[in-house]
């Protein structure tokens, strides 16, 4: 014959603590892998490549750095950071 459940005695599941989460989303954030002032230091050196190959004309910093800011995230995101000096 079953046994009956004590209703005197609640079930209680324990669960994993939570892994920490950066505010808003559940991705991993680039600033994880690398500090804020590196990634800074990096878009800031990409930019100045780009601006350098244009012959520094000006009225395209926004788009130098939107697209420096681009390549080393996603440099960042594929573990491909380049040379270390």
């Amino acid at each position: 014959m079953p046994r009956e459940k004590n209703p005197a005695t609640p079930t209680v599941r324990k669960r994993a603590p939570r892994k920490p989460v950066a505010e808003g989303t559940g991705k991993p954030t680039l600033t994880r892998f690398v500090g804020h002032e590196h990634r800074a230091a990096l878009i800031a050196e990409a930019a100045f490549f780009r601006s350098e190959k244009r012959g520094f004309s000006p009225g395209h910093e926004e788009e130098d750095w939107l697209a420096a800011e681009s390549e080393v995230d996603a440099k960042l995101m594929s573990g491909k950071s380049g040379p270390r000096v």
